[in-house]
């Protein structure tokens, strides 16, 4: 487990999580070390298995070896069902957060206490189709809620606009708790204010973050993190 995990406390400052979906798969250390180099907050994994997701991403293994890359946050979204038997493993190759669909099994709540009893901290995401309602009864054991603002499954999809309603709502229920509101899903320097207006503070963003830019050339990287980070702040 990453030391990560216990010394990071809790604030609400905008945050940028690159997705290392978008950047080269060929170079991921030497991209994650750009990255974080030009201003990334967290490291944003995202998980996909081709059944509960059209598509196919990364395992346990590939966290393990990223994970010596990562000096910031290991933010792992697991869209993968079921989720419970891989738990364990993704805990031990580092990840910081893991993060768990509410539409991925029958017994959610069981899943967040694996989570925190294997040492990282516990995130819930939401699909576009699911009310914020559906996290209502997980409130006191978890520490991350995701909103996925596109469908999950594939990068650079357009942002869906009814999920800002979503986030009003979900930042209500959460009140005073030390919980993270993320955003996965289109999100730009269009798009950070409307969410950051409306209680979120994690950012995911692939396309929009990597750019323009590679680990030869990662100015770039800084340019559109610091857009996007600069574009949400001016909204709260």
């Amino acid at each position: 487990m990453s030391s990560t995990t216990t010394s990071q406390s809790f604030e609400r400052s905008i945050k940028i999580a690159p997705s290392i979906l978008a950047a080269d798969f060929a170079n991921f250390g030497q991209e994650i070390e750009a990255v974080e180099a030009q201003g990334a907050d967290w490291i944003h994994v995202d998980v996909m298995d081709g059944h509960f997701v059209p598509n196919l991403t990364f395992g346990p293994a590939m966290c393990k070896a990223i994970r010596p890359h990562i000096k910031t946050v290991m933010d792992v979204h697991l869209m993968i069902a079921p989720v419970d038997p891989y738990i364990e493993a993704f805990a031990e190759a580092g990840a910081d957060f893991i993060t768990a669909h509410v539409e991925a099994g029958p017994h959610i709540h069981r899943t967040m206490q694996a989570i925190r009893a294997n040492g990282a901290k516990a995130g819930v995401a939401l699909n576009p189709g699911t009310p914020a309602e559906g996290v209502e009864y997980l409130l006191d054991m978890v520490d991350l809620i995701c909103v996925m603002t596109v469908n999950p499954g594939f990068g650079g999809q357009k942002f869906i606009h009814s999920q800002i309603e979503k986030i009003k709502q979900l930042r209500e229920m959460i009140g005073d708790r030390p919980i993270h509101i993320e955003i996965d899903g289109g999100v730009d320097p269009s798009t950070a204010p409307l969410v950051a207006a409306a209680g979120a503070d994690a950012l995911v963003a692939g396309s929009a973050v990597f750019k323009g830019g590679s680990v030869v050339n990662p100015i770039p990287y800084g340019d559109n993190i610091r857009a996007i980070r600069a574009a949400a702040e001016a909204a709260r």
